[in-house]
């Protein structure tokens, strides 16, 4: 078979690598790919989110099978339109992906739904939402643009001045585009995160192992958000119990709802839940694989992915085993200095085949390219270091030890990747 992956990140690779694995696979090509990529599959230079090329492209090349990964180009319409070739396509069709791709759509959906969810208002214009802001004087208080903005898009505020400040620089200057010309003004919810992948063919949900992302730039959670700099699982908080309460409460009213409204889910729905002391509630859905949650959940797949992938299209996810390794896996995102701001790029990289010569380790690029052979920086979250071991303890220390091995100018990363977890452990 020939497949055809959209994307050119650290997700992406971790997703190429688990397809090699099916036997059948006789040609990867991945679109446009990064300078790691290029190792497990031909990287076309053709954008993610350019729909004719990439149609012009899987007609020409005999593609047997699709995955569209990023949110872009599933908003766009970019599976629908595969599919409409008659190229089998994983992921879901436009319509589906409203329930990332618009903020208020989705928690509309949610309230409409009954699915607990933080309390909320939406507005259009920047003086009412300040109104509804200073009326509630509850600190701190969320505010998320309406549409796409590459995993950026929400800002906490914690009191009246950074409330309005985030206000305006949505709405008015714009630092979104047109994501910010609606945004929602939501309550804080607090307690632990949990980040859960799942499979779903529009009936059937099976949930992947949860993970814990580190969106903070620095350790201890400190600096600003990022696009993760690091994941471990599973997650610890997330017992039996609270596995119960999602699955009735939150992921099959969820896949039920979508349904109803005439728009049903075939793909990865991601679950981003706060586990609060009144149950847990959704923070956002992602209508595609996290990153870099990606990392460590694929790893521990135990079941063929082009399998599960094939079995969900054609909406037989019923009949089809989804097993995972009964392991930890801790995944450190080695960054340029400086992200996510300023920071430089086109910078030498060693040491990864080190890394990579040890037992369960993995080294996933996402912002690398190859220029006259040589491997280089090209991005603010450059490799993503996955290790996995029986215990998370034993992820995490392998972790480290292969990060330490790998080298670039003004690298930087987090130290507590997977600290959080293990001290709920009490390990």
């Amino acid at each position: 078979m020939n497949l055809l992956v959209i994307g050119g990140g650290g997700r992406e690779h971790a997703i190429i690598k688990k397809l090699r694995e099916n036997k059948q696979v006789k040609k990867i090509y991945a679109l446009p790919g990064n300078g790691g990529i290029g190792e497990d599959a031909q990287c076309v230079p053709i954008k993610a989110t350019d729909i004719e090329g990439v149609l012009e492209f899987a007609k020409s090349h005999k593609v047997d099978f699709a995955a569209v990964i990023p949110d872009d180009p599933l908003a766009l319409g970019m599976a629908d339109k595969l599919r409409e070739m008659g190229i089998p396509t994983f992921g879901p069709t436009a319509q589906a992906a409203e329930i990332e791709s618009s903020k208020v759509f989705a928690k509309n959906l949610m309230q409409k739904y009954h699915i607990p969810t933080a309390d909320y208002q939406v507005f259009d214009q920047a003086e009412k939402a300040m109104e509804y802001i200073t009326q509630k004087n509850k600190y701190p208080v969320v505010i998320k643009a309406d549409g796409l903005a590459l995993g950026k898009g929400v800002i906490i505020a914690a009191d009246p001045q950074a409330a309005k400040e985030a206000v305006e620089a949505i709405m008015n200057e714009k630092i979104f585009g047109k994501s910010g010309d609606h945004v929602i003004v939501e309550e804080f919810l607090q307690g632990p995160e949990v980040s859960v992948l799942s499979f779903t063919d529009g009936e059937t949900l099976r949930p992947m192992v949860t993970s814990m992302d580190h969106k903070r730039a620095y350790d201890g959670d400190e600096g600003p958000n990022t696009g993760g700099m690091g994941a471990v699982a599973p997650n610890p908080y997330y017992t039996k119990e609270v596995a119960q309460r999602c699955m009735e409460e939150i992921f099959l009213p969820t896949i039920r709802a979508m349904k109803q409204e005439g728009r049903p889910f075939q793909g990865c729905l991601y679950f981003g839940l706060m586990l609060t002391p009144d149950g847990p509630k959704v923070i956002e859905y992602n209508c595609r694989f996290g990153d870099p949650e990606t990392q460590v959940v694929l790893p521990l797949l135990k079941t063929d992915l082009l399998t599960i992938f094939q079995a969900v299209m054609e909406g037989r996810l019923s009949q089809q085993k989804v097993e995972f390794l009964d392991k930890a896996a801790c995944c450190v995102i080695l960054a340029s200095g400086g992200y996510p701001k300023n920071y430089y790029t086109g910078l030498p990289i060693s040491g990864i085949e080190e890394a990579e010569q040890m037992e369960d380790v993995s080294v996933y690029h996402a912002g690398t390219k190859m220029e006259d052979g040589k491997l280089l920086t090209a991005g603010g979250r450059v490799l993503g270091v996955t290790a996995l071991a029986n215990d998370l303890a034993g992820a995490m220390e392998k972790a480290y030890e292969a990060a330490g091995k790998i080298h670039f100018d003004n690298m930087h990363y987090r130290r507590d990747i997977g600290r959080r977890a293990l001290s709920m452990r009490g390990e």
